[in-house]
């Protein structure tokens, strides 16, 4: 899926994501992953000092964690 596309059906409904278009998204606003403790997958990005923590389940990201991508990314 485009990221642009993607972004735009986020900001508008932040539930039934699939985590692997989340990540592909993150990716492109330059967060990289850096470690995984379980099913916590922490991504960094070089110009944003707080870590992004994405979780898999069942194959959906969590919604609140995509809320928190987006208030990462207006800032």
């Amino acid at each position: 899926m485009n990221r642009r596309k993607l972004l735009k059906e986020i900001i508008g409904n932040s539930k039934n994501i699939r985590f692997s278009y989340m990540v592909n998204l993150v990716g492109g606003f330059g967060f990289v992953l850096s470690r995984t403790e379980g099913s916590h997958h922490i991504f960094v990005c070089p110009d944003i000092p707080e870590l992004l923590n994405l979780q898999n389940v069942k194959g959906q990201a969590k919604p609140y964690q995509i809320r928190q991508f987006l208030k990462l990314e207006d800032e």
